[in-house]
């Protein structure tokens, strides 16, 4: 009988180490991830068995959040600046941190049809409607949107008609329901919804570099986590990646 015991409470033992192995990450990233990171999600958790908590919104609001102590392991920005603050605050990894993706930046209509519109014709397009973007003082999409109308001599005149939201997908949603003609949005928003059509790419130089860096949050330093920045570098995340527009640039 004792040795029944024994028996019983190896295999116990064996069958629950897995559990005992298996992590949990949490990632705060940049709200025009949103489809690719359920993608990631997915092949992240099949591959390794960690569990992955991905929060999604505006980059400003993650990087506020991860400054008021809210428990991030990895942040995923849409642009270089936010990830920069928390790198002055000390709250990042610097070693760890890697450019991961690009995007570009377009002009999108309402419709699955919409003709092609050259961005110089928006004040007359217009015609005093709403262009939607994200807000132009803290969300990178809206931020290079404005960059892009000042560029190219518009933002002056644009300025009174754009509606502003909390982030990109909310500009994409915008445009969608037909609540908004126009708006400015990543490529890779673009794709996510069948009502709406790129009209316009901006000029690469009318606007900073749309840079995605990664990092590791300060005090994170765990094997799950360092999975998980393995295998955004990895295949499988590359394909994630590509398949939502997004250029994958070369691991560090």
């Amino acid at each position: 009988m004792p040795s029944c015991r024994i028996v019983s409470f190896v295999a116990a033992l064996v069958f629950t180490t897995p559990a005992v192995q298996a992590g949990q990450v949490t990632v705060f990233a940049a709200a025009s991830l949103t489809n690719a990171m359920a993608e990631v999600e997915a092949g992240f958790e099949a591959e390794t068995g960690h569990d992955l908590l991905v929060s999604l919104a505006g980059s400003s609001a993650l990087a506020r959040q991860i400054q008021q102590g809210a428990p991030a392991d990895v942040f995923i920005s849409a642009n270089p600046d936010w990830m920069n603050a928390l790198d002055a605050d000390g709250l990042i990894d610097s070693a760890s941190r890697t450019d991961l993706l690009a995007n570009s930046l377009v002009l999108i209509a309402h419709g699955a049809d919409a003709p092609a519109t050259d961005p110089a014709d928006l004040p007359e397009i217009l015609n005093g409607r709403p262009l939607a973007m994200a807000l132009v003082q803290a969300v990178p999409a809206g931020i290079y949107g404005k960059a892009s109308l000042e560029s190219l001599g518009l933002w002056d005149t644009l300025a009174p008609h754009v509606a502003q939201v909390d982030n990109v997908r909310a500009a994409l949603a915008l445009v969608a329901l037909g609540e908004a003609s126009f708006g400015i949005t990543y490529a890779t928003d673009a794709v996510a919804s069948d009502n709406v059509t790129v009209v316009a790419t901006f000029p690469e130089d009318s606007h900073p570099p749309i840079l995605y860096p990664v990092a590791r949050i300060s005090g994170a330093e765990t094997s799950a986590t360092d999975a998980f920045l393995s295998f955004l570098q990895g295949d499988v995340a590359r394909a994630a990646f590509e398949r939502q527009g997004f250029t994958v640039l070369s691991a560090r």
